[in-house]
C-alpha cells in the first residue's frame, strides 16, 4: 500500500479508536492491529501530529508506578473522521470506475 495513504488511513483509524473512548499508545495498537499493520514507532508521531492539529489531547495518569499518557478526541478529530467518510465516498466512485476499466 502506498505510503501516505497508509499514513492517511491510519490517523483516521487513530481517531475511531478515541472516538470510542480515550487510550494510550499500546492499547490503540492492540485496537487497530488486526485490520491495519502499525507499530509504535508509526503510531507516535501520527498522535503528535494529531495533537499538532488539535484533533486530540492528551492527560497524564499514573498507572503502576509510571506516568501513562492517554489520548483523547476533539470535535476537531470527529470532523476529520466526517471529512474522511465524504472523502471516501468519491473514492468508491474512482474504484468503479477503475475497476470497470473506464466504464460506467
Amino acid at each position: 500500500m502506498d505510503t501516505q495513504l497508509k499514513k492517511g488511513l491510519l490517523e483516521v483509524c487513530v481517531l475511531s479508536v478515541l472516538r470510542k473512548e480515550e487510550s494510550y499508545g499500546y492499547k490503540i495498537i492492540s485496537d487497530i492491529a488486526p485490520y491495519i499493520e502499525i507499530s509504535e514507532s508509526t503510531l507516535y508521531p501520527i498522535l503528535k501530529r494529531l495533537e499538532s492539529t488539535g484533533a486530540v489531547t492528551t492527560r497524564s495518569k499514573e498507572y503502576n508506578g509510571r506516568l501513562r499518557k492517554y489520548y483523547m478526541i476533539t470535535e476537531r478529530g470527529i470532523e476529520k473522521i466526517c471529512e474522511f467518510i465524504e472523502d471516501i465516498k468519491e473514492f468508491e466512485k474512482i474504484y468503479e470506475f477503475i475497476v470497470n476499466g473506464g466504464r460506467r
